[in-house]
């Protein structure tokens, strides 16, 4: 069965232009924390009321959780810094500088390794890279350079590998754990603009939304495409539920939720959201997704059976 509604959460109003960017959900306390780009802020709220932000994040682009760590990770695209802070209110906020534009966070808690992706600014050369941050030190271990603009990224923690979406080319860059200092190898991605990504562990596929309207299912080892699908429009955020078999893709025009199965792959349904709703959060239990709303400013609550 498709997610179905069950309510909404108000947030904050938009103190500028923008609106929400990348979220995810704290297991311990079931909070909901999410880049509120247009306030500079990250909102967090549990599964009945808005509680709290985090203000002072320029730019805000992405919030990571950690539950092992239990450390909340935020990019701070307008500082080119990364934040680390703990749950819960008015938390001590560190920050790091790392490269132009922050975006994608991924975390490799065994090696206490953050990899934040950079956007980069096309006039200034090389400045296409991803930073490794050591966690334990809040220091720059290594920046390495990317061919492209980045997009999102998952950690393997099977594989201990990290996976970057790189725009143009089109490609999947992959990076070892064990030698964070460079690139591994990068698989080819036959359409325009690799944007969502996520990973099934259990059969070691990627899951990654193009620009260009199309899910493609990849070998995590291989790089072999293994199937595709046509999209309902230009992807952005993808949650793979390992507990329901189920892929959410998250379209921001005309603003829905695409969901497919994924064994086999197959869509299922289509839920209308709001226009500009790029980006959801998936509760660790699989049981909530959660949609980000910019034209009224909420977050839309579905419950997954």
């Amino acid at each position: 069965m498709p997610p179905k509604l069950l309510g909404y959460i108000d947030l904050p109003e938009h103190k500028a232009k923008g609106g929400f960017d990348h979220a995810a959900v704290h297991a311990a306390s079931g909070h909901v924390y999410v880049a509120h780009t247009a306030n500079d802020a990250v909102d967090v709220f549990d599964g009945q009321k808005y509680l709290f932000s985090i203000p002072n994040l320029p730019g805000v682009a992405g919030a990571l959780v950690s539950d092992e760590a239990n450390l909340i990770f935020s990019s701070n695209r307008a500082e080119n810094t990364i934040g680390i802070f703990s749950p819960g209110p008015d938390p001590d906020v560190t920050k790091v500088k790392v490269g132009i534009g922050p975006n994608g966070l991924a975390y490799d808690h065994g090696r206490k390794l953050l990899l934040a992706a950079n956007v980069g600014d096309p006039a200034i050369a090389g400045s296409h890279t991803v930073t490794m941050v050591d966690v334990g030190d809040r220091t720059v271990r290594a920046e390495i350079a990317v061919p492209g603009r980045t997009r999102w990224t998952v950690f393997d923690p099977d594989a201990e590998v990290f996976y970057v979406n790189i725009a143009n080319p089109a490609v999947i860059a992959v990076i070892d754990a064990r030698k964070p200092d460079r690139l591994a190898h990068m698989f080819a991605v036959p359409a325009a603009g690799p944007h969502g990504l996520d990973l099934d562990r259990a059969t070691r596929r990627l899951f990654c939304a193009c620009d260009a309207g199309m899910l493609f299912m990849l070998d995590a080892r291989s790089g072999k495409i293994l199937s595709a699908r046509p999209l309902s429009g230009p992807p952005d955020v993808v949650f793979f539920n390992r507990q329901h078999q189920q892929l959410y893709v998250a379209i921001g025009d005309p603003g829905v939720i695409d969901v497919f199965s994924t064994s086999p792959v197959d869509k299922r349904a289509t839920i209308e959201t709001e226009a500009g709703a790029h980006t959801t959060a998936l509760s660790p239990a699989g049981d909530r997704l959660y949609a980000f709303l910019p034209g009224s400013h909420r977050a839309a609550i579905y419950d997954i059976v």
